[in-house]
């Protein structure tokens, strides 16, 4: 049991070193750090190498392997990476445009109590994309985000 505590507590500061690298804009220490911990199935490690995957930070865009590692922490409840997978497939960045999945994945977000994917939902059946139009609903969802 000291040896599994020793692993989490060593996968908990690789974690937060990689984030303050993110952060820090140090995409390749960031990705050095990460990338082990998503390989284990990290939703945060999974989401921030995304990031990086989608936009080329650090190396090159790589569009297959952002949505791979966006789907996977997505899967896993992670809120921001549901967020953003629903922000793929509504404009068709890394995927084919999708209105039906981008809804599905922003109600995911939604339902966690994210404000963007909120009014991201909102706008979907105001637009009546990927669902019937549906003004009640949309006016519902964004005075969930805040938006009166």
């Amino acid at each position: 049991m000291h040896e599994d505590s020793n692993q989490n507590a060593e996968q908990i500061m690789a974690l937060h070193s990689g984030i303050a690298a993110f952060e820090a804009k140090q995409f390749a220490r960031a990705q050095q750090l990460l990338y082990p911990l998503a390989e284990q199935g990290h939703p945060e490690a999974q989401y921030r190498l995304a990031i990086m995957a989608q936009n080329g930070l650090g190396g090159v865009v790589n569009a297959e392997n952002a949505v791979y590692l966006m789907k996977a922490a997505a899967e896993q409840g992670h809120e921001f990476a549901q967020h953003g997978l629903g922000f793929m497939y509504m404009s068709g960045e890394c995927v084919d445009q999708n209105d039906e999945q981008a809804v599905f994945w922003f109600r995911q977000a939604a339902e966690q109590g994210l404000a963007g994917a909120q009014a991201a939902l909102g706008s979907m059946y105001e637009q009546g994309r990927g669902v019937a139009q549906d003004v009640a609903e949309a006016r519902r969802w964004y005075q969930k985000a805040g938006f009166d």
